[in-house]
């Protein structure tokens, strides 16, 4: 379990004393203290929740990437995962693209989108013109061997450029949404561009710097995009894993299906409204519980940490897992802190989901390494009631009051 490292989370916990940061990043990361994650993501370059665009790269032409440079996220995100490092020393760190450098892209803009005409001439504003926008079942990457040659290269400096400044990258997915044309960076693919992309160029070489390629994120209900991977003679020999993210959950089933070795992942969960209210928990709920009994090994909440009303550059407002007010400089968990902590920080790496018998329907139960049973259960009727269940013969009877997440851990 865990969450994604984003620019604006590091500049909204920047606002706070350094204490009340250092104790905000020991309940996330330190083991077995608070929430315990142990894996995250991060963006390759910019993302919806960066301070403003920028690549590693706007170099025009720049094949060899001999002006290649992390120098941003300097401020930002290496300070961010050196803080989660200082927790926990074995936190994991996925990464993925939401666009590349703009120049390897048909439009020559990080945008896809046009912007909604009431945001023009705002802070808001992509400035993409109408006539230069992407849409869904087109690859606005450039497709031509020498841009797909330096795409991998582009990766393979910023792996190499994350280990030098002590942070080890174990694993790359090769974009964002790729079905999604958006307002903030964004790059639309066909499945057989990505084919051709993770199996004749990031797949080799990411397999010199042995770093896993991921399938995603898929954010579409149609399996079949993954198949045309996964069938692909080329790109499956490097796919570890695929993750899903927002729509992608309606497909999650089907893959598993056709592939029950495949590791499956949840790598964004739906961001709310900015209102971190208990209803956007119990929607979580929904997620996080879909996604379990779907198979997903590894799930990543969103945002970590944003201002108060959690909009971003491009006015997204998106639920966190903190939230800062810049006024009084102070802070509050959210319920979807609590939410992810009650199952984080009981049900360790290398549980094993268990199916439950019984009436109830809103549970979780999962076996740890240790031989310990978690169990969770949401009450969502406003009921006070007692709860029987039957996991692998053995009967749990326990009470719980109305509008309530309980988790209970048996030794």
């Amino acid at each position: 379990f865990g969450a994604c490292f984003n620019e604006l989370g590091w500049v909204s916990l920047g606002l706070l004393p350094s204490a009340d940061r250092e104790s905000i990043m020991k309940e996330l990361f330190f083991p077995n203290y608070g929430a315990n994650f142990t894996i995250c993501r991060m963006p390759i370059g910019a993302n919806d929740f960066s301070r403003d665009w920028y690549s590693y790269n706007e170099n025009n032409g720049d094949f060899k990437m001999k002006n290649f440079s992390i120098q941003n996220d300097t401020e930002t995100l290496i300070p961010f995962i050196k803080s989660a490092q200082l927790q926990n020393a074995d936190i994991k760190v996925w990464a993925s693209p939401w666009c590349p450098p703009s120049w390897m892209k048909h439009n020559k803009h990080y945008a896809s989108a046009v912007c909604d005409p009431s945001l023009k001439n705002t802070k808001f504003d992509n400035g993409l013109p109408a006539d230069r926008a992407g849409r869904e079942g087109m690859d606005m990457f450039i497709l031509k061997p020498e841009y797909l040659k330096a795409y991998a290269l582009y990766f393979s400096k910023f792996i190499k450029a994350y280990r030098k400044a002590g942070i080890d990258i174990f694993g790359v997915m090769p974009q964002n949404e790729f079905n999604s044309a958006q307002i903030f960076p964004s790059c639309c693919w066909t499945a057989q561009g990505l084919a051709s992309f993770v199996g004749d160029y990031l797949g080799p070489e990411m397999k010199k710097l042995n770093v896993d390629v991921m399938f995603g994120t898929m954010e579409r209900a149609n399996y079949l995009l993954v198949d045309t991977i996964l069938q692909d003679s080329n790109a499956k020999k490097y796919v570890k894993a695929v993750g899903f993210q927002w729509a992608g959950k309606d497909a999650v089933k089907e893959v598993r299906r056709h592939y029950p070795k495949m590791k499956l992942m949840q790598t964004e969960q739906e961001c709310g409204d900015g209102h971190n209210d208990w209803n956007g928990m119990l929607h979580s709920w929904d997620l996080l519980k879909h996604y379990m009994d779907n198979g997903i090994s590894i799930y990543n909440y969103w945002n970590v940490s944003l201002e108060e009303g959690g909009i971003s550059r491009w006015g997204w407002r998106q639920n966190s897992l903190v939230v800062v007010n810049p006024e009084s400089r102070t802070f509050r968990f959210t319920y979807e802190y609590y939410l992810m902590k009650h199952i984080s920080h009981f049900v360790l790496p290398g549980a094993v989901y268990r199916p439950v018998e019984g009436s109830a329907k809103e549970i979780l139960a999962f076996e740890n390494p240790d031989g310990s049973t978690v169990l969770l259960y949401m009450e969502k009727e406003g009921k006070d009631k007692t709860v029987t269940v039957k996991l692998k013969g053995t009967s749990f009877r326990f009470f719980t009051k109305a509008n309530c997440l309980n988790t209970i851990k048996v030794d």
